[in-house]
């Protein structure tokens, strides 16, 4: 009977969590759903507040707008491949620094550790960042978005710490009497087995990327290099819309709350559409350290 009893609490237990879950995900979409149903929506319902969940009297005004704006295609071309080239730099830099971190026998790590944190710290300010990237020569590059933030410090300690509980050093050691070097080592023991935390650093490193415009707005000056980013921001701050609405003031405003709408789904969709295929490989590395912790 209590064995019955027992059964019934697990079951009634595991309900009650399930329910709360459910709960939880449809206040986290509805959200997404209000935005995106608000940007298939007339203005005017828009405007009104009627859109609550599917979208009222569709339409596509507000994507042919923000799609018709001249820029938009060639910022998204530029945002896909600093976002690519980017990630790479940023993830390979990561690996390499976080590696010899890792191991115990690398004299002078804490000393470079300790070196690592304290950027985390403290910087030199906007400023000197800005003279720094002149004096290099790297204004108006795609470089300048690249190179100073080539490798985020937090994300080195993450990757470390892997690398430490993840990688048997027994596994590393068996390599060098077999008469690996450390390039080799790394490039053919640590990094193939390590696929869950690059999976996790492409996520962290892209969709920093993919947002990232306050760089690009230091350090560019020329337009055709723009990414994504900034081109939204000016429809969405700079009174791009009137441009693009060309009808009467209050045409122009009603417009321009769908074009809001539809430039974050526009800015987010790629973003959304990549995370589930990264989703599994997060999981197995939270695992991963659980269990060998």
């Amino acid at each position: 009977m209590e064995g019955i009893n027992e059964t019934f609490g697990e079951k009634l237990f595991e309900a009650v969590i399930i329910a709360i879950l459910a709960i939880v995900c449809l206040l986290a979409a509805y959200p997404v759903i209000l935005v995106a149903s608000s940007s298939f929506s007339d203005p005017n319902a828009v405007i009104t507040n009627k859109v609550l969940l599917w979208p009222v009297n569709p339409t596509q005004k507000a994507y042919n707008m923000v799609f018709g704006h001249p820029e938009i295609w060639r910022c998204y071309g530029n945002t896909i491949m600093y976002t690519l080239l980017g990630t790479a730099i940023n993830v390979f830099l990561t690996a390499a620094g976080a590696y010899p971190l890792s191991r115990s026998d690398f004299c002078g790590r804490n000393f470079f550790m300790a070196i690592f944190i304290f950027t985390m710290f403290f910087s030199g300010g906007m400023i000197p960042s800005y003279l720094l990237v002149k004096n290099l020569g790297l204004l108006n590059s795609i470089w300048a978005l690249l190179i100073p933030g080539a490798v985020s410090t937090w994300n080195l300690i993450i990757m470390r710490t892997f690398f430490q509980n993840t990688i048997p050093a027994e596994l590393q050691e068996a390599a060098f009497v077999d008469g690996s070097n450390d390039l080799g080592v790394f490039f053919k023991i640590v990094l193939p087995l390590s696929t869950p935390i690059i999976a996790v650093m492409v996520l962290f490193y892209g969709v920093g990327h993919w947002n990232s415009w306050f760089s690009a707005l230091l350090y560019l000056s020329d337009r055709s290099k723009y990414p994504l980013q900034i081109i939204l921001r000016e429809i969405l701050i700079q009174s791009s819309t009137q441009d693009m609405s060309g009808g009467a003031i209050s045409d122009q405003e009603m417009i321009g709350e769908t074009i809001k709408y539809a430039t974050m789904v526009v800015a987010t969709l790629p973003i959304l559409c990549l995370y589930p295929f990264l989703q599994r490989y997060f999981v197995k590395g939270v695992m991963i350290g659980a269990i060998k912790g």
